[in-house]
């Protein structure tokens, strides 16, 4: 089972946030989920905001 942490460690790693994974995370958080899961998705937020994560979503093409 996926879990929000992985889906965050990979768009980190990437440095982009996939619109898949951008689903996936919508997917994940409508169920339950753990601290560690809560504290991966603030931190990719940081990162988002930051700009060190892009959102393929927000790309413009």
């Amino acid at each position: 089972m996926t879990r929000i942490r992985d889906v965050v460690q990979q768009a980190i790693a990437k440095g982009c946030l996939t619109l898949e994974a951008e689903n996936k995370l919508r997917e994940l958080l409508t169920q339950k989920y753990d601290l560690e899961d809560l504290n991966a998705f603030m931190s990719l937020q940081e990162a988002a905001m930051a700009g060190r994560v892009k959102q393929e979503s927000r790309v413009r093409r």
